[in-house]
């Protein structure tokens, strides 16, 4: 155990916030802590003291010289009684106040079992040292912070509760109509459950979209006016323009075109493959002139 006191800050050397804007809460175990250390407290976080799993003191902003049941002086005698270990080691925790954003992504199905991807933005923050204690109680580190990564990860399975309840009801086509539904939803049981960790729910926003890349472009050519067959048409025609197709316009504008490769490759698919010594009803190959081969089909 070291004698000389020291600062605790959560302030890095380049005078940035350790904490940042994605850490809830960063502990540091430090064995040199001692009695009269001095702790720095910024403005936007909460403090908490423990040692030996007992909380010892709670801390707003400020500057505070800690207070805890080992004398300095004596210290090094104690650790070298327990092998170099020292007895009193303390945690300082600093939890976050400032508001942060978090982001889960997850799938749903609709009603027709259609895969609709959902994306929730919300912010939260610690108002309170008793929510802050309610954090540090509820959720136990698995290392050094608590981030908001670990929070969206406890808060996933209630928000895909809350989406399924409404989208899997629900047809795709009106997913949308009912999107502050899913919302309102979304926020009652997100609220609650984060209140168990004392973990304040600001604003929230919730965007569901189909989960295929092609039925998002066709509901989007909906949305400008296009009846679906339509849509499929012209999705057709675009797909066919990316591909360097000359005839993508008259795809879009329905309009049924054949080039000459084209009659001609017909044309020799037709005297190739038609039997000649079998009942046939004959008729004539699609574009092929009058001089051309017919083609047979077997009745």
């Amino acid at each position: 155990m070291a004698i000389t006191r020291q600062v605790i800050t959560s302030l890095q050397r380049d005078g940035t916030d350790a904490l940042g804007t994605r850490t809830v809460a960063m502990k540091i175990v430090d064995e040199s802590i001692v009695s009269g250390s001095l702790l720095t407290v910024e403005s936007n976080h909460f403090c908490i003291l423990k040692s030996r799993g007992a909380v010892l003191n709670v801390y707003e902003t400020g500057q505070y010289a800690l207070q805890t049941p080992d004398k300095p002086l004596v210290g090094s005698v104690v650790q070298g009684f327990f092998g170099g270990s020292s007895p009193w080691v303390y945690e300082v925790i600093y939890i976050n106040r400032s508001k942060l954003l978090v982001r889960n992504e997850g799938v749903a199905t609709s009603a027709e079992m259609a895969e609709m991807s959902y994306v929730v933005d919300y912010y939260i923050h610690i108002d309170s040292k008793e929510e802050a204690l309610d954090l540090i109680t509820h959720m136990p580190f698995a290392g050094s912070v608590i981030d908001t990564k670990e929070i969206a990860d406890y808060a996933g399975p209630a928000i895909e509760q809350a989406i399924n309840q409404i989208i899997q009801i629900t047809k795709m086509e009106n997913v949308n109509e009912r999107i502050s539904d899913v919302r309102e939803a979304v926020k009652a049981h997100l609220t609650d459950f984060l209140k168990v960790y004392g973990i304040m729910l600001n604003d929230l926003k919730v965007l569901i979209m189909p989960r295929d890349e092609r039925m998002r472009e066709l509901i989007s050519l909906q949305a400008i006016g296009l009846t679906p067959i339509e849509a499929v048409r012209y999705y057709l025609a675009l797909r066919m323009a990316d591909k360097g197709l000359v005839s993508a316009p008259n795809a879009a504008a329905g309009v049924r075109s054949r080039s000459a490769a084209s009659r001609q490759a017909s044309t020799r698919w037709a005297t190739k493959w038609a039997p000649q010594d079998e009942p046939l009803l004959r008729g004539r190959a699609a574009g092929a002139g009058r001089d051309q081969p017919v083609l047979r089909l077997r009745l």
